[in-house]
């Protein structure tokens, strides 16, 4: 585990934004900065911003350094279950990757009731909805309580700063972005990273509760999971070891992603509408000890964070140093 010194040192060195043209065409993301290359190649670029609420709260130590080597860990685990698009790991914060026609819907999976946002399943069902994304849902279920079993509940992929919107199968298709073949070819695949995710997540004492997948197609029509897989960005991990005795007790789970910080803003009574206030330095280091310990607990493998000024380390990496 990284010490709090060198967290603390690193909070004025964060990866918040990029400028590196001769990478290509740049499209700036909510967490990730793109860079088309042509011939076939995607730069992807994982800088340390945090979004949650549809909103870029700030910068987390070193935290496009875990979500990268975190995606690089699952993309390769899962590769027999899906195709990725992964090339390499040029830099600690840089993807190569193949260019993708995005399929513009996210697919995500949900095995618990739960969330604080205004779009979350919790909330939805907790103002008296039984119906979530064209899934019934049964009465007398209790905040983060496990589903009768793993729902696919599809988002829209809405541009930076704008909300995405959750439907069912037949609501996305009729917004006129996805055809029923990428579809239905993704939903297949989401599930089946949803239980493999799920099982491995199992035996490193962590539950997988929810988690999105994006996917795209290639030059040859292959469909190809795109962006970043069963990280602490895009996934919810709670402990397993003190879940049921949490859950008896009304207790919010121990969680190992960003809810850390989204509990932080909703304890303030923010909740996504208008400016956020800003990120306390402490709940910045604690988000990134967070970050750090599911990384480490899921790969098994130590996060040693690479220190030096990011911009410079990049540019050497990918050849303009």
């Amino acid at each position: 585990m990284v010490d709090e010194v060198t967290l603390r040192r690193a909070l004025g060195n964060t990866l918040s934004t990029t400028d590196l043209p001769f990478l290509g065409t740049r499209y700036e993301g909510k967490v990730r900065d793109n860079y088309a290359a042509g011939a076939g190649r995607r730069f992807i670029v994982v800088t340390d911003r945090i979004s949650a609420f549809d909103r870029v709260l700030g910068t987390i130590p070193f935290k496009g350094q875990v979500l990268n080597r975190a995606a690089a860990w699952w993309f390769t685990r899962t590769r027999d279950v899906a195709a990725s698009h992964m090339i390499r790991v040029p830099d600690p914060n840089v993807l190569e990757c193949i260019e993708c026609r995005p399929i513009l819907v996210e697919m995500v999976m949900r095995a618990y009731v739960t969330g604080s946002t205004s779009t979350s399943i919790w909330t939805h069902y907790s103002q008296g909805a039984r119906v979530f994304c064209g899934h019934r849902l049964p009465d007398g279920l209790k905040k983060n309580e496990k589903l009768p079993k793993a729902i696919l509940t599809p988002t829209t992929k809405a541009p930076k700063g704008e909300h995405d919107v959750s439907g069912s199968r037949e609501e996305i298709l009729a917004t006129g972005k996805v055809t029923a073949e990428d579809f239905d070819e993704a939903a297949a695949a989401a599930g089946k990273l949803f239980d493999a995710g799920t099982r491995i997540c199992a035996e490193r004492g962590l539950i997988l509760v929810d988690t999105k997948y994006e996917f795209g197609r290639d030059d040859k029509g292959r469909l190809l999971v795109i962006d970043e897989i069963h990280t602490p960005d895009s996934s919810r991990f709670w402990m397993a070891n003190t879940y049921e005795e949490r859950f008896a007790r009304r207790q919010d789970p121990e969680p190992l992603d960003k809810d850390f910080v989204r509990r932080h803003y909703t304890e303030q009574g923010y909740r996504g509408d208008g400016p956020p206030p800003s990120l306390p330095d402490q709940v910045r280091i604690g988000a990134a000890q967070r970050y750090i310990e599911a990384y480490e607990r899921i790969t098994g493998e130590a996060f040693v964070p690479d220190t030096e000024p990011p911009l410079a380390r990049m540019a050497r990496n990918l050849g303009k140093g």
